[in-house]
């Protein structure tokens, strides 16, 4: 394998990494639907649930347990916020040549819910694709 081609297998990774970061903040951020969960809200919940399971069938005990699980792994990231400003410079960095290398259209980037904003700074306008 030549240097060049390490060369561009690095970079390659390195797009990856950057686009993937990106979309996957977007995700994580996403506002949700209904009230937000205060921190107070969830410790409320997994004292029913505490209660609950005294009296639960097997299936409801299941479920119980899973939705104890889910709110505990929610309690250690409520209030934490992601950087979105630094996870966004670098996709806009890499995103135009990953876009045409990858063959991923403007309406491509849209659907999933990366703003024109943020395409347009990266370059990447709606006649592509």
């Amino acid at each position: 394998m030549t240097d060049e081609h390490k060369a561009a297998l690095a970079a390659g990774r390195s797009e990856g990494r950057a686009v993937r970061d990106y979309l996957e903040a977007l995700r994580n951020n996403k506002p949700k639907r209904g009230r937000k969960r205060t921190p107070e809200s969830i410790a409320k919940r997994l004292q029913a649930i505490d209660a609950e399971l005294i009296d639960a069938d097997p299936v409801q005990e299941l479920r119980l347990v899973q939705e104890r699980l889910d709110l505990s792994a929610e309690l250690t990231t409520v209030g934490m916020s992601v950087d979105m400003t630094a996870i966004e410079a670098e996709f806009v960095k890499v995103a135009k040549e990953y876009s045409a290398r990858n063959g991923f259209s403007y309406a491509a980037w849209r659907t999933i819910g990366v703003e024109a904003s943020v395409l347009k700074k990266a370059g990447i306008s709606r006649s592509e694709g």
